[in-house]
Formats: C-alpha cells, structure tokens, sequence
C-alpha cells in the first residue's frame, strides 16, 4: 500500500513509497515496515528506530526528528500513537458493520459477553473481545488482552469482518482508550458501567482514571451516537452529563434509569427475577445469573442491543438464556452442602461487589480467599484486607501474582488493613492452592466458598515467570480430594 494513501501527513516526495506492513515494536519490523516509534514510559521508541531500519524499515514516524541522519525517512506528527491508530485504520479498512464498545472498572467483560450472547440470539453472526481472548460466534475462544496493541486491534476486526462476523461487542480499558489504541475503530455505541479504584499505578489519580474512560464518549463516539450507562453507578451523572454535551443519544439503565427502568429485583436460588419498564411496556426476566451486579451488567448489554436496533421482545426473551463470563461468580463445585465460587475481583470495589453478591446465598459463613498482585498498586492492598474482614466471616490471604516483590510484603499490607477490623477471623496462607484447599475443607452445610483475583486466569506470576495456575482446578481438586 502506498504510504500516503496509510499516513496522510507523508510528504509528496515520500507518498509513492510502498509499505508492506505496520509496526511499533522494532523486533517485529519486517522489509518495507512503516515503523512508529511510539514514546513509551521507560523508552523512547525513537531509540530503537536504527534496529528498525536495520531490519528493512521503509520509514520512521516519530513524534521529534532525531539528532542524526538514520538513512531512512523520518516523518514527524503531532502524536503517534493516534497516527499509528489512523494509520492501522486504513491499512486494515474492513470492520464489522456493527461495534459497540464497553468500560468502566467492573463488569467489562460480563457486559461484552451478554451482549454477544444477545446478538447471537437475535440471529447475528457476533463476537467479542476483551479480557477473556476473542469469542468467534462458535463459541471458540482465542487470544487474551483487554484491548490489544492498535496494530494487533485493527487486525483482528480485519479478520473478523473477513470471517463474515457483523456485530462485535468489545472491551474497552482505559489504557487503551488512553493509548489511543481503539481510535479508527468505527464504532456504533458505547457504554459505561462503574468507576471504583483500580490502574492508580498507571494513572495519577481517580479522576485521571475516569478522564481516560470518559474519552470513549469524548472522542471515539461521534454526535447522535447512543450511549448506555448504569445509572446506578455513582458517577453516572457525570457520564451522562459528558455525554449529553458531545451530543450523544443518552440511554440510563436500572433502578434510576430512564430507558431500561428496574421496577422490582428478587433472587430466586442463583436466579434474579426482574421487573423492568421499556418504552411504556412492562417485561418479567428470570435472568440466570446472581448478584446484583450481574443484572446491572445484563441490563447494559440490553440497553446497547436495543441501541442497535434489535427488537425489545428478542432483547428481553435473549436475558433469560445468558450464560456468565468465565470466572465471574462462577459455581465450581459443592461441598457438604456448601458451594465454592471463583471471581475475578482484584480490585477494591469488585471484591466488595463480589462478596455482598453472594451474601445473601450463605446460610451460614461466607469464607473468602484472595491476595493482591506485585508491583501493582500498593495503596489498595489494605483497602481489600479491610474490606473482606469486613464483609467476610472468615478470610484466607494469600499469593496472586507477586511478580518482583517479596510475597509476604504484599500479603502484610493486606493483613494490615483486614487485621484493622475489629473480632475479624483473618488468616494467612501464603501458597494458593493451600489456601484454596483450606477454603474448601472449611464448607459445611449452607457455607459459601468465594476464590478471587484470578477468575478465567491460568497462570501465578512470580518473578519474571508465568507458572502454570488455575483456581478452577485448584477448587476442583480440593474437592476431590486431590489438593
């Protein structure tokens, strides 16, 4: 492809250069590369430009010249990580016809796969795509980023166009809406979920948190373009208040929603019965989940169903047949008239969630087991310990990826903020599938077991090493006996 017909910004003397492909990565440039020297937190991409040209880069795009003649061009712009995202746009020009695109710091990936579901149900070749890999609309599963490199991102909506898929429900983080990876994505909705503690070793604060997710409805959303939101959620005023001045078509959803309104919510076993109002009209879902988070979730993913013109009927018929993400409140397995479940809570509001979720199904304890991952916040380790002693009647700390630090650093700072709680029942048990086991062993008649932070996951980081780590099979073999 001609360069000027990918980067516009190319000079006419340059326009008639022919690319091969795009890279940001300069171990990943092959002959005829257009390479994007994307300043980076440690490195500045620029430096790796001479390893780029070396392995037969056509040309460089960077944000400053550089100091030295490279022997190759260098095209300067403003910002290349949005030229980069332009420029993957073009050179991968097909897309499914239909792309919705969720954040928020809870329930991403549960809204992405209900939609799906949805969709499928209302007879569409749909996918999604987030933290659980690509789900094709076979059901087959590959793949595993949240929102994948920009180059990596247009690819696939490339290959999933191709694939005959047309509705595609993804993921959208916000590093990734920070990065500027999904810009060029051609999207038809978007929504929001919730905004609680989580990234605040990427981002300098909450409020520069939701900065980054709001550019989803600032940016990436064009005017007239539906946005749901939970109108539950505590930042929901301020969402939908940024939404309405960009002149987006504001869906709310949930008790205090407008569009889909919860008139009455009642769990029945690990069902939830819903009574909700749409367009003047009364619908009675028994929705298969639990948890009331689950059916905000479920209620969002309506909302941006209905937003791209599926049918109510088909919409609220398509609740009662949903199916939950991997590893979110899933029911592992059952013990002396207890049950076990895995989440993937690794953060303050999604533990919280997560456990007053399963509350009301404990006749008799509530027992949890997490950890805290390494070099990741450090200031949300006690706010989890507080929380689960709180919450919890009985709580197991434990490993969840350390990656460089000292295990039991981090396994302290937790204790700290559970030990702070006064008559809490807290323990320690530094190796996971000990404590799992000791979790397990602990079930009796009416008791709940909640497993958390590693959800659909199946490898413990320590150090530089992936190793291999499920809590699925963890739970599955205590059950059997086989701890």
């Amino acid at each position: 492809m001609r360069l000027d017909a990918i980067l516009p910004d190319a000079t006419a003397a340059l326009g008639g250069l022919d690319i091969a492909s795009l890279a940001s990565d300069s171990r990943k440039v092959a002959e005829r590369a257009l390479f994007f020297a994307v300043p980076g937190t440690h490195a500045d991409g620029l430096a790796f430009a001479p390893d780029a040209i070396a392995r037969g880069a056509a040309a460089i795009v960077a944000q400053r010249a550089p100091a030295q003649d490279l022997g190759a061009p260098v095209i300067v712009v403003a910002d290349v990580r949005e030229s980069l995202a332009r420029a993957a746009a073009r050179f991968f020009p097909r897309q499914p016809q239909t792309i919705a695109a969720v954040t928020g710091t809870s329930g991403k990936t549960s809204v992405a796969a209900f939609l799906r579901q949805i969709w499928l149900s209302c007879g569409r070749l749909a996918a999604s795509l987030g933290t659980i890999g690509i789900v094709a609309p076979s059901g087959a599963v590959y793949g595993s980023l949240t929102t994948p490199d920009t180059i990596t991102l247009h690819e696939t909506l490339s290959k999933l166009a191709m694939d005959g898929v047309t509705h595609l429900a993804m993921e959208a983080s916000s590093h990734g809406l920070d990065q500027r990876r999904l810009d060029g994505v051609r999207l038809s909705v978007g929504a929001f979920t919730n905004l609680s503690r989580d990234h605040l070793d990427y981002h300098a604060s909450l409020e520069d948190y939701l900065a980054a997710k709001l550019r989803l409805f600032d940016d990436l959303l064009q005017p007239g373009q539906p946005a749901v939101i939970d109108a539950d959620a505590e930042v929901s005023t301020r969402v939908a208040t940024a939404c309405r001045a960009r002149g987006l078509r504001v869906m709310t959803v949930g008790r205090a929603g407008d569009a889909i309104s919860v008139v009455a919510r009642a769990a029945e076993g690990f069902s939830t019965r819903l009574s909700v109002r749409f367009e003047g009209r009364a619908y009675n879902v028994l929705l298969p989940l639990a948890g009331e988070f689950q059916a905000s979730n479920a209620l969002v993913a309506a909302g941006m169903a209905l937003a791209t013109g599926e049918t109510p009927e088909a919409v609220f018929a398509a609740l009662e047949t949903l199916v939950g993400a991997p590893g979110r409140i899933e029911l592992v397995g059952r013990r002396n008239g207890g049950a076990a479940f895995v989440d993937y809570a690794h953060k303050p509001g999604a533990l919280e969630t997560a456990i007053e979720a399963l509350r009301p199904f404990a006749a008799g304890r509530l027992i949890v087991v997490f950890g805290c991952g390494g070099d990741r916040d450090r200031g949300k380790r006690p706010i989890m310990g507080e929380i689960s002693a709180r919450l919890a009647d009985i709580t197991i700390v434990t490993d969840d990826n350390p990656r460089s630090e000292a295990p039991g650093d981090i396994r302290a700072a937790i204790l700290e903020g559970a030990r702070a709680v006064r008559d809490a029942d807290v323990r320690e048990i530094g190796d996971r599938a000990a404590a799992i086991e000791a979790g397990v062993h602990m079930l009796d008649a009416g008791d709940i077991l909640l497993v958390a932070g590693k959800g659909h996951e199946t490898g413990q980081i320590v150090g530089s090493n992936i190793l291999p780590f499920s809590d699925h099979e963890a739970v599955r073999a205590a059950l059997g006996g086989r701890a």
